[in-house]
């Protein structure tokens, strides 16, 4: 599975603006961007949605498992992959460095958030 370049993912991973557009169910067209919280972990970009797996960008990216992410000025074509379960304590522990002291940190390290882990990488 091809990986971001390291000075790729160290700009992303620097960052707090990754905006996520799944497909949409038309497979071409991008949905609107969501922005979300990124971590890197192990040489990989690692997101999760705030609200769960019943999260509308959350859905589709597992429906489609292709789309585009904005971040650190420039845009990527990416794949998506579940990846809960994969490093949950690894990326846990990312999101608490990174966004340590921010009231929103809390839910992101529940059963909720966790379950919707997902795994993004280059197209």
């Amino acid at each position: 599975m091809p990986t971001f370049d390291p000075g790729t993912l160290a700009a992303i991973g620097g960052t707090d603006d990754l905006h996520v557009s799944p497909l949409r169910d038309d497979g071409v067209t991008h949905g609107t961007p969501t922005w979300i919280w990124s971590v890197v972990v192990d040489d990989a970009l690692f997101v999760r949605a705030y609200n769960g797996t019943s999260s509308r960008w959350y859905r589709a990216s597992m429906k489609q498992g292709a789309g585009r992410i904005r971040a650190a000025g420039d845009e990527h074509d990416v794949t998506f992959e579940a990846a809960a379960g994969v490093a949950d304590d690894l990326v846990d522990a990312a999101y608490e460095a990174k966004y340590h002291g921010s009231p929103y940190l809390p839910p992101m390290l529940t059963a909720k958030t966790v379950a919707a882990t997902v795994k993004i990488s280059p197209r």
